[in-house]
């Protein structure tokens, strides 16, 4: 059954660093060319932030832009959500800097981390908390500066990651746009794409990469297929809303290709993904914000228009949400 909501997304912000990294300069640094990466990922130049530019700041500079364009969010906001994998520090939160950046005096404040399936899942919990009538008005940002952890020395990842930030406002109203939610999780899964941290190792497997990013992109990509679709399907069927139906698919934008095929399994056509690779690389939790704020800028997304937004990546762990875009 759908979720019965009472909740909606009022306002939408973006930014992105100005220092462009392009296809052309990665091939100065590994061996690979323009043609090579476009061909197989269809990214085209990725941002990246500056020494001293941290997560942060992106998200505080999002949230600003979102404040620019809707000048009275701010009024009674009791919630901040970010979602990343690189913060400035394990802690205090990312959450708790924005909060300071804006003064929000009565603010729940705190970070989630589910990589890239990481900005759907905060948006879910700011859903929820919103349902239990305690809360009014969440900020969800997704931010990251993937850059900070990646190996330019491995062709097979860093033509992919890029740094930014999205920020949305989850209010309570009579008419809600949440209309399903779906989640799934295969954690046998999680040696397949991972950044070490504190442990060495994964049930056994040593964990190489010193804090890097590191992936097998061919198991990554065989999950994704194999799963996605399916989760798409069943998130369309508990909203009620057939897949010619819906108006936009707002995937996580890891790579062009893999969102090409899984367009395909769903019988959907591509023209019809929301997607910021292209622009911005694989930002992770900051992929569908960024995707959804293209399209709201050059008019594709408008109010009243169903827009399905699925987040899928290391975990291995997946989540979905069905829309009425309100904004």
């Amino acid at each position: 059954m759908p979720i019965q909501s009472r909740s909606a997304i009022t306002a939408i912000g973006s930014h992105v660093p100005q220092r462009r990294l392009t296809n052309e300069e990665l091939s100065a640094l590994v061996d690979t060319n323009d043609e090579w990466i476009v061909r197989r990922t269809g990214i085209r130049e990725r941002r990246i932030a500056a020494d001293g530019e941290f997560t942060s700041h992106l998200a505080i500079a999002a949230v600003r832009d979102l404040l620019d364009r809707y000048p009275t969010a701010t009024d009674d906001i009791d919630g901040v959500l970010v979602a990343t994998t690189t913060p400035d520090n394990p802690f205090p939160s990312v959450a708790s800097r924005v909060q300071e950046a804006f003064g929000f005096k009565a603010a729940l404040a705190f970070d989630l981390n589910a990589a890239c399936a990481g900005f759907v899942s905060a948006l879910q919990t700011a859903n929820g908390l919103i349902l239990t009538g305690m809360y009014r008005k969440i900020l969800v940002i997704g931010g990251e500066t993937l850059s900070k952890i990646t190996d330019y020395t491995d062709r097979s990842t860093c033509i992919l990651f890029g740094d930014g930030a999205g920020a949305i406002l989850v209010e309570r109203v009579e008419d809600g746009c949440f209309l399903a939610s779906h989640a799934a999780t295969d954690g046998s899964g999680g040696i397949h794409v991972y950044a070490s941290g504190l442990s060495s190792e994964w049930n056994g497997h040593p964990l190489a990469g010193d804090g890097r990013i590191v992936q097998n992109g061919r198991e990554v990509y065989k999950w994704a297929l194999s799963t996605v679709p399916d989760g798409v399907r069943s998130l369309l069927q508990d909203g009620g809303i057939a897949a010619e139906a819906l108006d936009w698919l707002a995937p996580h934008s890891a790579n062009l290709r893999m969102i090409e095929a899984i367009c395909e399994r769903l019988g959907m056509p591509y023209e019809r993904a929301l997607t910021s690779a292209a622009e911005f690389g694989n930002t992770s939790a900051a992929s569908i914000p960024l995707a959804l704020d293209l399209a709201v800028k050059d008019g594709r997304l408008a109010a009243g228009q169903t827009v399905a937004l699925y987040g899928f990546g290391s975990g291995l762990t997946q989540a979905g949400l069905l829309l009425r875009w309100a904004i």
